[in-house]
C-alpha cells in the first residue's frame, strides 16, 4: 500500500462570502499537514463583483467552484448548498475529514453531524467565528495565525491593536489534566488535551 492511499482524505469546502482568498495557500498547507486533498470546492454567486477575488486562485489551486444564485435580495444560499454537499460527501464513504472555511455560525450543526459519524472536522475563520462553531470542531484555526509577515508588518504599520488573550489559565488546566501525578509530560500528550479543552487554541 502506497503511503498516499494510507493518508486521511480530506474535503475543503469553502464559503466564499465569508473567507478570504489572500489566505488561501496557507489554508490548503495546513489541511495538507494531516492528511491527502481529495476535494477542494468553493461556494458562492459567482455572477456578484464580491467573489472577485476569488477567480485568480480558481485555476491554481485547482479549486472547483460551486454556483449558488441569491434567491432574495441580502440573502445567501451559500450555506444550504455547501451542507447539502457536505452530508453527499459524507454519506459517499470517500473521505475521512473536513475542512469547512467559514466563520458562521450555521455550520456548527454540520460540523457536529459529521463529528458523530467519526470524521475529523477542521474549522478555518476568523476570530468573530462564534464559540459554538469553533467548539463543534475538532480544531479550529484563526485566520489571523495565517497572516504572513508582510501583513503583520501592514498591520504594525497601521498601528492596529493584536487580538491576544492570555493562555496561561487553559495552559495549567491542561497540564493538570494530562499531568494527572507526573511532574513531566509530554508535549504531544498536552497538545491533545489542549484540543480537547480549546479546538481554537494554536
Amino acid at each position: 500500500m502506497d503511503e498516499q492511499s494510507e493518508q486521511l482524505r480530506f474535503a475543503v469546502l469553502i464559503d466564499g462570502d465569508n473567507a478570504q482568498a489572500s489566505l488561501l495557500p496557507q489554508i490548503l498547507a495546513e489541511v495538507s499537514k494531516v492528511g491527502l486533498i481529495t476535494v477542494k470546492r468553493i461556494y458562492g454567486d459567482w455572477t456578484t463583483t464580491n467573489m472577485n477575488s476569488w477567480k485568480n486562485s480558481l485555476h491554481k489551486h485547482a479549486i472547483q467552484p460551486m454556483q449558488q444564485f441569491r434567491y432574495t435580495v441580502g440573502k445567501n444560499s451559500t450555506d444550504s448548498a455547501m451542507i447539502i454537499d457536505a452530508m453527499d460527501l459524507l454519506h459517499s464513504n470517500n473521505v475521512g475529514g473536513f475542512c469547512l472555511v467559514a466563520s458562521d455560525s450555521d455550520y456548527t450543526r454540520l460540523a457536529t453531524r459529521i463529528r458523530e459519524a467519526g470524521l475529523l472536522v477542521i474549522g478555518v475563520g476568523d476570530r468573530k467565528t462564534p464559540e459554538a462553531f469553533t467548539n463543534a470542531c475538532n480544531q479550529f484555526i484563526y485566520c489571523e495565525n495565517l497572516i504572513g509577515p508582510e501583513e503583520i508588518s501592514r498591520k504594525a504599520a497601521k498601528k492596529e491593536k493584536p487580538d491576544v488573550s492570555d493562555p496561561l489559565n487553559l495552559l495549567l488546566e491542561g497540564f493538570n489534566l494530562a499531568a494527572k501525578e507526573e511532574e513531566w509530560i509530554h508535549l504531544a500528550a498536552l497538545g491533545l488535551v489542549l484540543r480537547q479543552l480549546d479546538p481554537a487554541f494554536d
